[in-house]
């Protein structure tokens, strides 16, 4: 099935379907947006976390370096404090050694100051104070010698003459303070490749500010690693200590060390993440005076990794919430369309005109209520087909009982204007006009018209009301009186007719002088009322509320066509606000209205 073809039988036509879509949809972008800001705050709160780790590694780094750096100036410091212990620094880095020690034992000889404020003894005790200390050497710029202590060694003299070896112009060269060890001196001592940075200070004569030689302090990095290492929370990524032309003094990581940092001018944009190769988070702190950078690089690689689990537990529980989120509205809905196609099946057998089923939903939804509606409106859409059936037959019996007249309707016209003119020729002329009269009420009564009017249906009546005036006369009159704007008012055939015919066979008093009945009709708002007043024997009160109850009740077959035909035909005709209304009194006539409503030629009402 091609997927246009999919969308048109399962989507296009199936509100239920796009309504599982949508609520799937929304579900589904709902939670994986949260999800994702979810995920996306705790990463955030890590990196957070992590940069407070790294500073708080790259401050506990700094302060051991910069401590390292100021016990190195204090050494030196404290030379120009002790003016015999600085005499004899001068002496010292200005002398040969040969001449220096035949000094000092002369000296020692006579017993002219104790051995403390010798340098060599000064230095050899700090560099048993501190054990992070490899080496401490004294260069001489004047004699070019240099006078190396050793952890754990002796002290020895190595001479620096600057035929043999490129250090006395490394030690005439303005650098930083804190660098990696000098190579030409490494060779020179015998040092071996173990991870060292070296503390630089220049020693000058108090009184001329001559450059007299060089402290350098060689520290071993085990130090800042016990520093890292005594953090209470590990840091991720790596710590480097750099100088001051980028290279790296110090690597927690052991990948770098010695080496020129190739992203070294990256870190002054240290913002947000650098690109150091891969995505990293920075942290820099620079001493300007030594002349080093301590720097913190995580890379956010590792904290994604560290938040894998996390990232896991979360895509898992979003999973989990989709399918609930989609699974319960798609068994209610599926519900809901499964009840929906039950009520447009029966819709359509209602259609193909089987009125006697019913739907069957108990449930008090708004489904179970269209469903229970739609029995009630078939239960009254077949009590209406039964009455508009039954006021169908009952105009059909009103039209039969007239068509029975319309066998040779000539012959029957002839007929009777033969006797006709037979009574006039008698001198008859009173039977001439009734056969008269009641020749043109048979021919009102026959003729088929495509509008019946109020017109019409008074001329039958009078026509009919003509017959009995002639018959009682002096005994009985009838009036009429119409509205000219409301002749032409369509309304249903034999409807007044049967109402006179009433009150001749039942109110119509021959022993009386003074019988009379009036039609009158009139406009009130958008109806017509027709009053028909007769001054007849009247009705019991007992008997009138019978007949206004039968009034209600619908027609029997095989009743005879009477009023309550008449009210019945203009109830399903014209609907329940119209009808007939009667009104009478015994012994003082009978007051019969009919209301019905303002229909011109053309015109149809939905009843």
């Amino acid at each position: 099935m091609s997927p246009a073809r999919f969308y048109r039988k399962y989507i296009k036509s199936n509100m239920f379907t796009k309504m599982l879509l949508t609520i799937s949809l929304i579900a589904v972008l709902t939670i994986v947006t949260l999800s994702i800001v979810m995920y996306y705050f705790l990463f955030q709160s890590a990196v957070s976390s992590e940069l407070d780790i790294q500073r708080g590694a790259v401050e506990r780094v700094e302060r051991s370096v910069n401590s390292k750096y100021e016990n190195v100036k204090s050494y030196v410091n404290e030379l120009y404090r002790n003016s015999s212990l600085g005499i004899d620094t001068s002496y010292f880095l200005m002398n040969t050694f040969n001449e220096y020690m035949a000094k000092r034992m002369s000296r020692i000889a006579d017993n002219v100051q104790a051995n403390t404020d010798s340098v060599l003894a000064y230095f050899k005790q700090r560099i048993d104070d501190d054990p992070d200390i490899e080496n401490i050497m004294l260069y001489s710029a004047e004699q070019q010698y240099m006078y190396v202590y050793k952890q754990g060694s002796m002290t020895r003299l190595y001479p620096a003459n600057a035929t043999h070896s490129y250090i006395p112009d490394v030690m005439a060269m303005e650098s930083q303070s804190v660098t990696l060890p000098n190579l030409w001196i490494r060779k020179l001592t015998g040092e071996p490749e173990m991870p060292l940075y070296s503390i630089r200070v220049p020693i000058n004569d108090m009184s001329t500010y001559k450059n007299l030689g060089q402290l350098l302090v060689f520290y071993r990095t085990d130090a800042i690693n016990s520093v890292l290492q005594g953090q209470e929370e590990p840091m991720k990524g790596f710590v480097m200590v750099m100088s001051g032309d980028g290279r790296v003094l110090f690597d927690s990581s052991g990948r770098y060390y010695g080496e020129k940092y190739m992203y070294a001018d990256r870190l002054v944009q240290s913002k947000g993440t650098v690109d150091l190769g891969e995505e990293s988070y920075v942290t820099t702190s620079a001493h300007s005076q030594a002349g080093y950078t301590v720097v913190g690089i995580t890379p956010k690689r590792e904290i994604s990794e560290s938040l894998q689990g996390l990232k896991n537990t979360i895509i898992i529980v979003a999973a989990v919430c989709i399918v609930v989120a989609v699974s319960i509205p798609s068994l209610v809905i599926v519900n809901y369309s499964r009840r929906t196609d039950n009520i447009i099946r029966f819709m359509r057998k209602v259609e193909k005109g089987e009125f006697v089923a019913r739907m069957q939903d108990s449930k008090d939804d708004q489904l179970g209520q269209i469903a229970s509606s739609f029995n009630e409106m078939l239960d009254e859409l077949t009590r209406y087909i039964d009455k508009v059936y039954k006021a169908e037959i009952n105009q059909k019996n009103a039209e039969l009982a007239a068509l029975q007249a319309r066998i040779n309707p000539h012959f029957l016209y002839n007929t009777l204007e033969v006797i006709r003119m037979r009574a006039l020729s008698q001198g008859a002329q009173d039977v001439g006009d009734m056969i008269y009269s009641l020749s043109m009420l048979f021919r009102n009564i026959v003729q088929h018209k495509s509008c019946y009017t109020l017109k019409d249906e008074l001329e039958a009546c009078r026509l009919y009301l003509e017959l009995f005036r002639i018959r009682y006369k002096d005994k009985f009159i009838y009036k009429m009186h119409c509205d000219e704007s409301i002749k032409s008012v369509q309304m249903i055939k034999m409807t007044l007719q049967p109402l006179i015919e009433n009150y001749i066979v039942h109110g119509l008093r021959s022993e009386r002088d003074d019988n009379w009945l009036t039609i009158t009709a009139v406009q009130k708002g958008e109806a017509v009322h027709i009053e028909i007043v007769d001054n007849g024997r009247g009705i019991e009160p007992e008997e009138l509320e019978e007949i206004n109850n039968r009034l209600q009740l619908a027609e029997t077959s095989g009743e005879s066509f009477g009023i309550r035909s008449v009210h019945e035909r203009l109830k399903l005709t014209y609907g329940s606000a119209y009808g007939m209304d009667i009104q009478s009194e015994p012994d003082a006539g009978t007051v019969v209205t009919v209301k019905l409503p303002i229909m011109k030629e053309g015109e149809e009402r939905d009843v």
